[in-house]
């Protein structure tokens, strides 16, 4: 229904930055939309190096819900590692999320709490096309994860137009994979069922892969799965047909 809330929540390496297609379909159809910079990302100022909570990570995303005028529902929408963010609110703030939106997205109701978890919501990375950054010390897990530029393409964005595949290039940074990895949440999954969930599936994901997604799908059902025929990213390479499904399912 035009009119409604949408917050946007990047995931790994992103930011707001990256649905700004999606932005102008949506302002466009009469939809109020706010486009989140999670810490270290986007044009945060946060160096990503030095974030090592998930709750510091979702400060910007736990903020704004906590500022919205008494009433006020959003509809969440997260891409990748950003639906983890979107669990997290979830969690914090059921009674103001009117819908949760996952596009490619980690939907697991308590995080990443078993390696079962991690290996159906977080991508899985050959070391030799990832850069990681040791901010803590040699003998400390890694607190930053890069995607080596020779391999963005691939794994993001193979099917949309080369110059957005750059753009994004130009304008990702280092993800904080220590404090993504760091989502774990409690709660009963009961509570989080009274908000309507909806999964889109991206058939020729090169990043979180149709089979991790189908995994998710399966332990958690939500109310509606829809499928888009596209890479890791339709923001790119089908907006308006992600605009249709978005809109199809509110």
């Amino acid at each position: 229904m035009a009119g409604e809330h949408l917050v946007l929540v990047h995931g790994e390496g992103h930011g707001g930055w990256c649905w700004f297609k999606l932005r102008w379909l949506l302002e466009g159809s009469g939809y109020q939309v706010t486009c989140i910079d999670l810490a270290g990302g986007g044009v945060d100022p946060t160096d990503p190096n030095t974030v090592r909570s998930f709750e510091q990570y979702d400060k910007p995303l736990l903020r704004l819900i906590s500022a919205l005028p008494e009433g006020e529902k959003v509809i969440l929408i997260g891409h990748g590692s950003g639906g983890l963010s979107v669990i997290h609110a979830m969690h914090e703030f059921v009674d103001r999320i009117k819908q949760a939106i996952f596009v490619a997205a980690a939907m697991l109701p308590f995080g990443l709490q078993t390696d079962e978890d991690k290996k159906d919501g977080l991508p899985s990375l050959p070391e030799n096309e990832t850069e990681l950054t040791f901010g803590a010390g040699a003998d400390d897990p890694p607190t930053t994860v890069a995607l080596r530029l020779e391999f963005q393409r691939d794994r993001l964005s193979q099917q949309s137009p080369e110059e957005e595949s750059i753009l994004a290039s130009m304008l990702m940074r280092p993800w904080p994979a220590s404090a993504i990895g760091t989502a774990s949440f409690e709660g009963a999954d009961e509570r989080l069922n009274r908000i309507k969930r909806v999964f889109i599936k991206t058939q020729r994901d090169h990043m979180l892969d149709p089979q991790q997604q189908d995994s998710m799908i399966k332990k958690w059902p939500p109310s509606e799965v829809l499928v888009i025929d596209t890479d890791h990213s339709p923001f790119f390479s089908a907006p308006e047909q992600l605009f249709n499904l978005i809109v199809k399912s509110l």
